[in-house]
């Protein structure tokens, strides 16, 4: 990253245009769909692997393509005002303390009225790994990302691979396990990732 960071002056001009030539194209380039994911520990046993949080990590160019690709996407969907207004989580300027004030306050403005309140939640566990992409895919389309767009987004999703870090317990000593396709998910950690959860 340090060195990424320093070539700076010399590198903005082929990136701007390989992040145009992806654009334009509508291609995704093979090279940047490639993974790593680090199992980060969350809670509970050690020994089970649904405990622990997949986050994957991902080539320094293809987190700027998205990066490009983010804005322009969120741009759209907010001047299609395509996010409902109750929509808090994944948003600029929407946090979840926003979100905790609205409901308080709704629930005492009713309180207030004397009327009787009611709550369901859920908690959507590991929601990032259960995203079907063919179904995400044609959400997309459906609210208006067509033509290049789509292609590119389309590209993005299919031909992934990730493989696991793997830390054995011996001296630090890191493994990784076979390449994999990966099939439903958007990746947590990703840029992308919590705009289309």
């Amino acid at each position: 990253m340090k060195i990424l960071k320093v070539s700076t002056p010399f590198i903005t001009s082929p990136l701007t245009y390989i992040c145009n030539k992806s654009l334009s194209s509508g291609i995704f380039h093979s090279r940047l769909k490639f993974s790593e994911i680090k199992p980060l520990h969350k809670k509970g046993d050690r020994m089970y692997i649904t405990n622990f949080l997949p986050v994957s990590l991902r080539a320094f160019f293809s987190k700027i393509l998205k990066k490009v690709m983010y804005v322009r996407l969120y741009q759209h969907i907010n001047q299609s005002n395509i996010f409902a207004t109750e929509q808090y989580g994944f948003r600029n300027n929407a946090s979840t303390e926003k979100a905790s004030f609205k409901l308080i306050n709704d629930i005492l403005l009713l309180l207030n009225n004397k009327l009787t309140v009611g709550e369901i939640f859920c908690d959507l566990e590991k929601a990032f790994n259960s995203i079907n992409h063919d179904i995400l895919l044609s959400k997309c389309e459906f609210y208006g990302f067509r033509g290049k767009t789509n292609a590119l987004l389309r590209s993005h999703f299919s031909d992934r691979y990730q493989r696991v870090l793997r830390n054995n317990g011996f001296f630090n000593n890191n493994t990784f396990s076979e390449w994999g396709k990966g099939k439903h998910d958007v990746p947590e950690g990703s840029i992308l990732g919590p705009l289309f959860f």
